[in-house]
Protein backbone atom coordinates (compact mmCIF):
# COMPACT_ATOMS: atom_id res chain seq x y z
CA UNK A 1 0.00 0.00 0.00
CA UNK A 2 1.48 3.24 -0.95
CA UNK A 3 0.85 6.50 1.09
CA UNK A 4 -1.94 7.62 -0.92
CA UNK A 5 -4.09 4.68 -0.50
CA UNK A 6 -6.18 3.94 2.66
CA UNK A 7 -6.57 0.68 3.66
CA UNK A 8 -10.37 0.07 5.08
CA UNK A 9 -11.49 -3.30 6.73
CA UNK A 10 -14.89 -4.39 5.57
CA UNK A 11 -15.13 -6.23 9.29
CA UNK A 12 -18.94 -5.24 9.39
CA UNK A 13 -20.03 -7.30 6.72
CA UNK A 14 -22.10 -10.23 7.01
CA UNK A 15 -20.89 -13.25 8.23
CA UNK A 16 -21.57 -15.30 5.48
CA UNK A 17 -19.19 -12.58 4.01
CA UNK A 18 -15.46 -12.60 4.35
CA UNK A 19 -13.47 -9.99 5.94
CA UNK A 20 -12.42 -7.82 3.04
CA UNK A 21 -10.77 -4.36 2.20
CA UNK A 22 -11.62 -1.44 -0.10
CA UNK A 23 -9.27 1.19 -1.09
CA UNK A 24 -9.45 4.59 -2.10
CA UNK A 25 -6.65 6.20 -3.56
CA UNK A 26 -5.92 9.69 -2.86
CA UNK A 27 -6.78 10.94 -6.62
CA UNK A 28 -9.51 9.02 -6.64
CA UNK A 29 -11.16 10.58 -3.07
CA UNK A 30 -10.29 13.72 -4.42
CA UNK A 31 -12.65 13.54 -7.74
CA UNK A 32 -14.90 12.09 -5.37
CA UNK A 33 -14.94 15.17 -3.00
CA UNK A 34 -15.10 17.64 -5.82
CA UNK A 35 -17.93 15.57 -7.45
CA UNK A 36 -20.03 15.63 -3.98
CA UNK A 37 -18.79 19.26 -3.01
CA UNK A 38 -20.70 20.08 -6.51
CA UNK A 39 -24.19 18.10 -5.56
CA UNK A 40 -24.22 20.32 -3.01
CA UNK A 41 -25.90 18.37 -0.73
CA UNK A 42 -24.51 16.62 2.46
CA UNK A 43 -26.54 13.63 2.66
CA UNK A 44 -24.91 11.74 -0.27
CA UNK A 45 -22.49 8.77 -0.56
CA UNK A 46 -20.17 7.14 -2.89
CA UNK A 47 -21.85 3.38 -3.30
CA UNK A 48 -20.12 0.77 -4.73
CA UNK A 49 -22.05 -2.07 -6.23
CA UNK A 50 -21.34 -5.41 -8.46
CA UNK A 51 -24.57 -5.95 -10.16
CA UNK A 52 -24.90 -9.11 -12.69
CA UNK A 53 -24.48 -7.95 -16.55
CA UNK A 54 -21.63 -6.64 -18.41
CA UNK A 55 -19.46 -8.42 -21.18
CA UNK A 56 -18.21 -10.92 -18.60
CA UNK A 57 -21.17 -11.29 -16.47
CA UNK A 58 -20.53 -8.76 -13.72
CA UNK A 59 -20.25 -4.69 -13.82
CA UNK A 60 -19.34 -2.59 -11.31
CA UNK A 61 -21.40 0.53 -10.60
CA UNK A 62 -20.58 3.88 -8.70
CA UNK A 63 -22.77 6.39 -8.03
CA UNK A 64 -24.00 8.93 -4.94
CA UNK A 65 -26.88 7.52 -3.20
CA UNK A 66 -28.85 8.58 -0.26
CA UNK A 67 -30.75 5.49 0.99
CA UNK A 68 -29.13 3.29 3.54
CA UNK A 69 -30.13 -0.10 2.69
CA UNK A 70 -30.50 -3.51 4.94
CA UNK A 71 -26.94 -4.72 5.38
CA UNK A 72 -24.96 -2.00 4.30
CA UNK A 73 -21.40 -1.34 5.36
CA UNK A 74 -20.80 2.35 5.66
CA UNK A 75 -17.18 3.74 5.24
CA UNK A 76 -15.34 6.79 5.51
CA UNK A 77 -12.05 6.44 3.24
CA UNK A 78 -9.92 9.20 2.67
CA UNK A 79 -12.60 11.93 3.94
CA UNK A 80 -14.96 10.03 1.78
CA UNK A 81 -18.42 8.81 2.76
CA UNK A 82 -18.21 4.84 1.04
CA UNK A 83 -21.40 2.15 1.35
CA UNK A 84 -21.13 -0.89 -0.40
CA UNK A 85 -24.38 -3.42 -0.28
CA UNK A 86 -23.63 -6.78 1.34
CA UNK A 87 -24.07 -8.59 -1.39
CA UNK A 88 -21.53 -6.56 -3.17
CA UNK A 89 -18.83 -6.60 0.03
CA UNK A 90 -17.09 -10.20 -0.90
CA UNK A 91 -16.68 -9.06 -4.54
CA UNK A 92 -14.63 -5.56 -3.40
CA UNK A 93 -12.57 -7.18 -0.70
CA UNK A 94 -8.99 -5.96 -1.94
CA UNK A 95 -9.86 -3.73 -4.87
CA UNK A 96 -8.95 -0.60 -5.40
CA UNK A 97 -10.61 2.34 -6.59
CA UNK A 98 -8.59 5.06 -8.78
CA UNK A 99 -9.10 7.90 -10.70
CA UNK A 100 -7.26 9.21 -14.17
CA UNK A 101 -7.09 11.69 -15.62
CA UNK A 102 -4.60 11.42 -19.15
CA UNK A 103 -4.81 12.98 -22.29
CA UNK A 104 -6.06 9.27 -23.25
CA UNK A 105 -8.15 8.08 -20.66
CA UNK A 106 -10.27 10.19 -17.93
CA UNK A 107 -12.67 8.29 -15.01
CA UNK A 108 -12.85 5.86 -12.41
CA UNK A 109 -10.98 2.50 -12.47
CA UNK A 110 -11.32 -0.67 -10.41
CA UNK A 111 -8.31 -3.22 -9.40
CA UNK A 112 -10.09 -6.44 -8.10
CA UNK A 113 -7.89 -9.04 -7.48
CA UNK A 114 -11.49 -11.24 -7.04
CA UNK A 115 -11.73 -10.97 -10.94
CA UNK A 116 -11.48 -13.84 -12.45
CA UNK A 117 -11.23 -12.48 -15.63
CA UNK A 118 -12.14 -9.62 -17.59
CA UNK A 119 -13.22 -7.89 -21.42
CA UNK A 120 -11.96 -4.73 -23.28
CA UNK A 121 -13.68 -2.23 -21.72
CA UNK A 122 -12.70 -2.81 -18.44
CA UNK A 123 -16.22 -2.12 -16.71
CA UNK A 124 -17.42 -5.58 -16.29
CA UNK A 125 -15.66 -8.90 -14.59
CA UNK A 126 -16.30 -12.72 -13.98
CA UNK A 127 -15.87 -13.62 -10.37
Amino acid sequence: MTSTETHVDLTTAPVDAPPASLILTEAAAVKVRALLDQEGRDDLRLRVAVQPGGCSGMQYQLFFDERSLDGDVELSINDVPVVVDRMSAPYLGGATIDFTDTIEQQGFTIDNPNAGGGCACGNSFCG
